[in-house]
């Protein structure tokens, strides 16, 4: 279990909305257990063509609040619009930045969306940033973050840094989802001052580890080893873990579980859960809960 005395750097606010979501929402013991929903921005609707309405906002607000999630991770526009209705119900996690996949993935920078103020405004307990590690344009990133950090410390609001190994480099180096890039990135999110960062979970191949960097290179470590070492390396910034795209049960299941058990403090699934049906979602909800509850 995350115990917030053992990350006495952090100030009273951020430790009093930290507190919030990892205590008096969701699993309530420590965890985050975050449904994330700006995938409409990052990936337009294709995400949401079900058969139930999971296009309507409406319907990860209900699932957030009656599943019992810590926190709903989501843009402005959609904050603004459909939060009231859930006012003090579910905490919010309010993604500053964002970009659409459009353009060409080799250069990514994601460009300011929101702002501290407006998280302050709307009464959000964190925001969320994408950083693209490696991006060649890494430098404008960095910048843009160094402000967001400014204003964070100033107004004690928590930052959840989305960190994305991404761009011509990264593809050079084993992909986006190898050991090195990640391992990478979760270093680099300690580094800038994130207090939490949200990763994906390393996979691994002959092929990939052949491209990586002197050691990741003669390292053939299991899924559980690459993990434990993603978060050793993240230091004192929390990690949660994403669910990414569409799995299996046994794999959303498999993947929470290792995730947990190798010292994470969270799961941020999406698609996994409010790409399902009503019951399916909140069954599938309360499995990973238990997950967590046993940390």
């Amino acid at each position: 279990m995350t115990k917030l005395d053992d990350f006495p750097h952090l100030n009273l606010g951020k430790r009093t909305r930290l507190h919030r979501m990892m205590y008096e929402f969701g699993p309530g013991n420590g965890t985050l257990l975050i449904l994330p929903i700006d995938q409409g921005l990052e990936h337009g609707p294709v995400d949401f063509f079900t058969e139930h309405d999971c296009l309507n906002p409406e319907y990860q607000f209900r699932l957030a609040v009656e599943g019992g999630y810590s926190a709903i991770a989501l843009h402005l526009g959609l904050a603004e619009k459909y939060g009231p209705k859930f006012a003090g119900k579910i905490p919010i996690v309010l993604k500053i930045n964002g970009k659409t996949r459009i353009p060409p993935a080799s250069e990514p920078v994601s460009p300011m969306t929101g702002s501290v103020e407006d998280a302050v405004r709307i009464g959000a307990d964190a925001v969320g940033y994408t950083l693209y590690v490696g991006s060649p344009n890494q430098h404008l990133d960095f910048m843009q973050f160094r402000k967001v950090k400014e204003d964070a410390e100033h107004y004690g609001m928590p930052i959840i840094v989305w960190a994305y190994p991404r761009g011509s480099s990264v593809d050079g180096k084993g992909g986006r989802d190898s050991l090195y890039v990640i391992d990478y990135a979760a270093r680099v999110s300690n580094e800038l001052g994130a207090d939490v960062v949200k990763l994906n979970v390393p996979v691994t191949s002959a092929k990939s580890r052949s491209m990586q960097p002197p050691p990741y290179d003669t390292l053939n470590l299991s899924t559980e080893e690459m993990v434990a070492k993603v978060v050793r390396s993240a230091g004192k910034t929390l990690v949660i873990f994403s669910g990414g795209g569409m799995v299996t049960d046994e794999e959303v299941i498999e993947r929470a579980r290792i995730c947990m058990e190798q010292g994470a403090t969270g799961l941020i699934f999406g698609r996994n859960l409010w790409q399902r049906n009503w019951d399916d979602a909140l069954e599938m909800t309360k499995t990973l809960k238990d997950i967590l509850l046993k940390k």
